[in-house]
């Protein structure tokens, strides 16, 4: 499986995985930025932007540790967001001598038992998606992950709404037709249990408008991760690199410069 991916930049080596809304364009802004000071690497997860899904199984950490090798990333730190904080925790759990440090926003986190709210929500994409309804399932996804369950779609920037619309739905378009044929397993099935063996420095970010959900996994990280930080984004829901890149990179840059040296 060939994946997309791109490196640039000069300086200690950072990964940057995105979320499940998301591709890696949603790094458009950090890879600018951070390539003045890091050797970066972002790429597609498979089924997302630029990279294909094929049937059987499949791990995301995996292809993410197989890329860092393909790029000559020895030791590394990893930013991930959702998804890609998932991906992560995997990945540090995983090869715990190569992970430098660790920025996890609006993290998953594998046996997290979701609220009825977030149930229901699914259910109304999966009607959307079975009706053949895209643009009404991208609309839930929008609802429930940019805005927030207490912003109105006004309340956010229209751009912001516009661009994760466009990589979602993308994501869609992919991931559909192997919707029963493909099957993601994770490479560390008892990441929760494992918390507390976490050495790698750890700044834990969530969106102040994020759900209820993604609060209490970024307290449970927070506490569990030995030495892990913990900060909220004003003004942001499940996207705040997009959302409010400044405030982002404001916490995230000092730290992987703290953090890696």
């Amino acid at each position: 499986m060939e994946l997309h991916s791109e490196v640039a930049g000069e300086g200690p080596a950072v990964a940057l995985l995105h979320e499940g809304i998301c591709d890696s364009r949603m790094w458009d802004s950090q890879w600018e930025m951070f390539t003045r000071s890091h050797r970066l690497l972002r790429f597609d997860f498979r089924g997302f932007g630029r990279s294909p899904l094929d049937e059987g199984k499949f791990s995301n950490a995996r292809d993410t540790i197989e890329l860092l090798d393909r790029h000559g990333f020895e030791q590394f730190a990893l930013v991930g967001v959702s998804l890609g904080g998932r991906v992560a925790l995997e990945v540090a759990l995983a090869a715990p001598e190569r992970v430098s440090a660790l920025v996890l926003v609006g993290s998953g986190l594998p046996g997290h038992d979701w609220s009825d709210e977030m149930k229901a929500t699914w259910d109304k994409e999966e009607a959307a998606l079975l009706a053949g309804d895209l643009d009404a399932a991208v609309e839930v996804t929008l609802r429930t992950w940019v805005d927030g369950p207490r912003r109105k779609p006004a309340d956010v920037d229209p751009q912001v709404r516009a661009r994760v619309a466009e990589m979602q739905r993308r994501a869609i378009e992919l991931q559909l037709p192997f919707e029963d044929s493909a099957e993601e397993e994770l490479l560390v099935e008892d990441v929760a249990d494992r918390l507390g063996e976490i050495e790698a420095p750890t700044l834990v970010l969530v969106g102040e408008e994020d759900v209820e959900d993604m609060h209490r996994v970024a307290d449970t990280l927070a506490t569990s991760i030995p030495g892990a930080r913990l900060a909220t984004i004003a003004g942001a829901a499940h996207v705040p690199s997009l959302e409010r890149p400044a405030a982002f990179d404001a916490l995230v840059r000092p730290f992987l410069a703290d953090a890696l040296g």
